[in-house]
């Protein structure tokens, strides 16, 4: 295996499961969030396609759109819990 490609695997290894942990409506890590899991898939695609120099520039150019992503589709704010069920009463 050729070293980008081993660069670019490790990236989205470690990526992936840390991009899980945000909270999915603060722009701030959904930005984070986006970054890592586009820099992960960057590198991967790039380190496939063009070796060490590809890895780089994919990760570079999918950590940005991933962050810009990310931030953009942030929900407005969590939904509202359900009523309660009919005949509940909470004392």
């Amino acid at each position: 295996m050729r070293i980008g490609t081993r660069i670019a695997v490790l990236a989205v290894g470690l990526a992936i499961p840390l991009a899980g942990c945000t909270n999915p409506y603060d722009p701030g890590q959904r930005a984070l969030g986006g970054a890592a899991i586009g820099a992960g898939g960057g590198a991967l695609v790039g380190g496939i396609v063009g070796g060490g120099r590809g890895a780089v520039a994919g990760a570079l150019i999918g950590g940005t759109v991933g962050a810009l992503g990310g931030a953009a589709t942030t929900p407005r704010s969590a939904p509202p819990p359900p009523p309660p069920p009919p005949g509940y009463y909470r004392y």
